[in-house]
């Protein structure tokens, strides 16, 4: 499902070139449940936005789905990942002027349904009551099952979820990881990159990152 072939990241900044990600080499299948947990400049977050097609890689290759998103334009790798790909912030990125289920269908590919499956979303992750909400009036835990909801709306094969639960408290952490854990179990591929150990319960495998590099895995 996902491949990652000696793939390496590089940024240039002030302080000259620093280097995110170091060969990496990686194999995720369809239907697993992957953690990346690592300190915060391990490199969990640019694996993700490569997978994701955000970004290229300085060396490598990355293939998804049998795709390899070196062979696609800037445009066909924004359709192959709204078509493949949802993506979960930590910042959540809700629109602040539309409300929740505006903020859910806007992501949608298939305009002429896109609010009725937003609320039929909204309403599996208990937030119906909060269809007509704005941001502004959730709480983190609400605010953050909308950007799941928003993820979930193009019925993506593959969810990544950046620091999901980084700015929730511990139970509102377990909701979410466990809405993960349902696309999961109804057949999708996960992938949680996180600091903590709060998603290794519900994984298949966690890797640990440490400067760049894939340094230990487990079996959870």
């Amino acid at each position: 499902m996902i491949t990652l072939e000696s793939v390496s990241k590089s940024y240039r900044g002030e302080q000259g070139l620093t280097l995110a990600l170091d060969a990496v080499n990686l194999k995720i299948e369809k239907n697993e449940f992957v953690v990346l947990r690592g300190p915060s400049g391990s490199g969990k977050t640019t694996l993700l936005v490569l997978i994701a097609g955000m970004l290229r890689p300085s060396r490598g290759e990355v293939i998804v789905d049998q795709q390899r998103l070196s062979e696609l334009s800037a445009e066909q790798k924004a359709g192959f990942r709204a078509r493949k790909i949802g993506f979960v912030f930590q910042m959540f990125h809700l629109v602040p002027y539309l409300n929740v289920v505006e903020n859910v269908a806007l992501a949608a590919v298939e305009k002429r349904s896109d609010l009725v499956k937003a609320e039929a979303l909204l309403q599996q992750l208990g937030l119906g009551g909060k269809a007509r909400s704005l941001p502004s009036e959730l709480s983190a835990g609400e605010r953050q099952r909308t950007a799941v909801a928003r993820a979930l709306i193009n019925q993506p094969q593959i969810v990544l979820a950046d620091e999901p639960t980084g700015n929730l408290d511990p139970d509102n952490a377990r909701v979410v990881h466990s809405h993960l854990s349902d696309f999961h179990k109804q057949g999708g591929t996960v992938v949680v990159a996180s600091h903590s150990d709060l998603a290794d319960g519900y994984a298949d495998r966690v890797l640990e990152l440490r400067n760049g590099r894939i340094v230990g895995l487990s079996d959870s």
